[in-house]
């Protein structure tokens, strides 16, 4: 009912049906259908005519040896034979429903019993019976209608909706079929051209991160050649560390534009078998690297750009949380890679801005330690174009949690 379809349903349908009912209310009043009480006087005057035709000529009428079967309407009845004793003509008529809910007429003669069937007698339970059924009738076809016009009222924006939901990992809107009614078509071009100038905008703007990466290389290596004159040795070495992450910061910048404009095909591989590989490699350069669990699982995904986004992971608990443990969980439908550090944490207010390029969070990211400031960005959006989540949450006692979620592969 929270629908924007179904209220405007229920809202054709609560004003067709209230007209309806107003009307045959109204109709109802005026014209004041008889009931059963109305209908005693033409029914005692068939009772007298149908006695007389049964004196003058008994082969005209039906006899039969007993009353017809069914239900006695005892109240009709009773009225019935009031009637006939007012009028001199005293009868111990019935008055019943057959199974077929018809009402009869049971007149005792000397010979056995006259039935018919009766034509004045109004349904059971009067005309409202009747009224329900009929307000009841135009309820299930209001409710079909209003359904009906609903659907075809909101498509506009069903259509947008199912153009947000199928959203890409790229943040970019597929391309929609312009086809349907003037208002589906209007929406379908409307998400198109935003679709292609946001798409333009995010190109533009991965073009100059990169150019600028590009750019600083050059006035880098002048600072570079013109350290090395500088006689301090104190200065020249600091000079150099500083030149050094500038560098870094422009080959990782250049990186995350190339990350995220990767179109290289996924393919299925061992997760697991990635992880411990990647732990191998890690521990000969001697990170604190220790594999507590593994599960085997298959994901689809690009190698190489996946192996980027867990080194950079793992790296980071092995470098500013002391050292990484990492276990590898699989279910049925997702498999998880935790990895759990032995750092101080970061500030719970804080944790929302990990992802963010340069993000660094006094005592546990330091620039003591040489990094760019990029490597869990880049992690981010990789995992993100994989199809996966990251969340990075502070441990129980110590240190954080790194989790990735990643959906299974599943052959069909």
């Amino acid at each position: 009912m929270t629908t924007l379809r179904a209220k405007l349903a229920m809202l054709v349908a609560i004003v067709i049906i209230a007209m309806v009912s107003i009307i045959t209310g109204v109709l109802i009043y005026l014209l004041r259908p008889p009931n059963e009480r109305q209908a005693i006087g033409p029914m005692a005057e068939q009772v007298q005519l149908l006695v007389g035709i049964a004196r003058a000529a008994p082969a005209l009428v039906p006899i039969q040896q007993k009353p017809a079967e069914g239900e006695v309407e005892t109240e009709v009845t009773s009225w019935l034979r009031e009637t006939l004793k007012a009028r001199g003509v005293p009868r111990d008529v019935l008055v019943s429903r057959n199974l077929r809910d018809l009402p009869m007429l049971s007149i005792p003669l000397d010979q056995g019993w006259l039935v018919t069937q009766l034509t004045d007698l109004p349904p059971p339970g009067g005309v409202f019976n009747i009224v329900l059924m009929w307000l009841a009738l135009i309820a299930l076809g209001a409710i079909a209608i209003a359904l009906f016009f609903a659907h075809r009222m909101v498509k506009p924006l069903v259509l947008l909706e199912r153009a947000i939901e199928s959203v890409g990992p790229d943040a970019l809107l597929p391309e929609l079929a312009i086809k349907g009614p003037a208002e589906v078509r209007v929406a379908a071009k409307a998400l198109n051209s935003l679709s292609s100038r946001l798409k333009e905008a995010m190109e533009s703007r991965m073009r100059l991160v990169a150019a600028a990466g590009h750019d600083l290389r050059t006035p880098i290596t002048r600072m570079r050649l013109r350290a090395e004159f500088v006689e301090d040795d104190d200065d020249r070495a600091m000079w150099l560390k500083d030149i050094d992450e500038l560098a870094r910061i422009a080959d990782s910048a250049i990186l995350l534009v190339r990350e995220e404009a990767g179109k290289s095909a996924p393919e299925s591989l061992r997760l697991d078998t990635l992880i411990s590989e990647l732990a191998d490699e890690l521990r000969a350069l001697s990170y604190d690297v220790t594999l507590t669990g593994t599960a085997e699982a298959i994901v689809r995904a690009n190698r190489t750009s996946l192996n980027r986004a867990f080194r950079n992971l793992i790296i980071n608990a092995a470098t500013h949380g002391k050292r990484a443990r990492i276990a590898v969980e699989s279910t049925p439908s997702e498999a998880r890679v935790v990895i759990e550090d032995d750092g101080p944490g970061i500030p719970q207010d804080l944790l929302g801005q990990v992802f963010e390029p340069f993000f660094r969070a006094h005592p546990a990211r330091t620039k003591n330690i040489d990094g760019a400031g990029l490597g869990l960005t880049i992690a981010y959006e990789i995992v993100q174009r994989t199809g996966g989540t990251i969340t990075i949450e502070n441990g129980p006692l110590s240190g954080l949690l790194q989790i990735v979620k990643l959906p299974v592969y599943q052959k069909r």
